[in-house]
């Protein structure tokens, strides 16, 4: 699908998130700087929280800028799903990993799923919008309880397997299937993980998204920043 550059909502998204991005940064700056501004006022707790976070973005394969970005993307597409209607912002889930955009989720009609479709394609930075999302007019998504357990327990076994990178991926899943994004050391690696993803008990399908560090499409994208 291509993406929309000439639509009027392009020159409002871009301001709004010109914006966010601005708030991010101040935001990021003020935190890695907690621990040399507020003296006697931190407990040890809030300046290792802010400095833990910086390092785990910077740590990442798309690094503390990218990690930036994909939060403005994030935050610029959610503000316009919320505008276009509160249900859908609900219903759906939106990962995003160094431009490219996963949804996921519930919405109730083919023309809600391709609005918010359209909203992502109209987020600056996007460089790929993946539809993963249901069409279901009831809105019922499944057991959630299990799907947040299938999601936290994958998360946990990706962190602590020393084979692989944890902080890479982006997990969702919906109704027992999961939903992968981000970026693999190696195709060991990925084998690593979607091994873990099915393996764990209620998963029924593993949706893999995953992109080699090596793909032409990541030297592409980081030519251009």
């Amino acid at each position: 699908m291509p993406k929309i550059c000439s639509n009027p909502s392009q020159r409002n998204s871009t301001s709004i998130g010109d914006r966010i991005l601005r708030r991010l940064r101040l935001g990021a700056a003020l935190a890695l700087a907690a621990g040399g501004l507020t003296g006697a006022c931190s407990t040890p707790a809030t300046v290792m929280g802010a400095g833990a976070s910086g390092a785990v973005a910077a740590s990442q394969e798309r690094g503390l800028g990218g990690a930036i970005r994909d939060s403005r993307i994030k935050t610029v597409i959610n503000y316009h799903l919320l505008d276009e209607d509160p249900k859908l912002l609900k219903g759906l889930a939106t990962a995003v990993y160094e431009g490219r955009v996963l949804l996921t989720g519930i919405a109730a009609s083919i023309a809600k799923r391709d609005a918010a479709v359209r909203i992502s394609w109209n987020a600056e930075g996007v460089k790929e919008v993946i539809n993963e999302i249901v069409v279901d007019a009831r809105g019922e998504s499944g057991s959630f309880a299990r799907d947040t357990w299938i999601s936290a327990k994958l998360r946990s076994k990706l962190l602590f397997d020393k084979n692989i990178v944890g902080i890479n991926y982006s997990i969702d899943t919906l109704r027992g299937t999961v939903h992968l994004l981000g970026v693999a050391q190696d195709r060991e690696e990925l084998g690593h993980v979607l091994a873990h993803a099915r393996n764990l008990n209620h998963v029924r399908n593993v949706v893999n998204h995953v992109i080699l560090k090596t793909d032409p499409r990541r030297q592409s994208n980081q030519a251009r920043k």
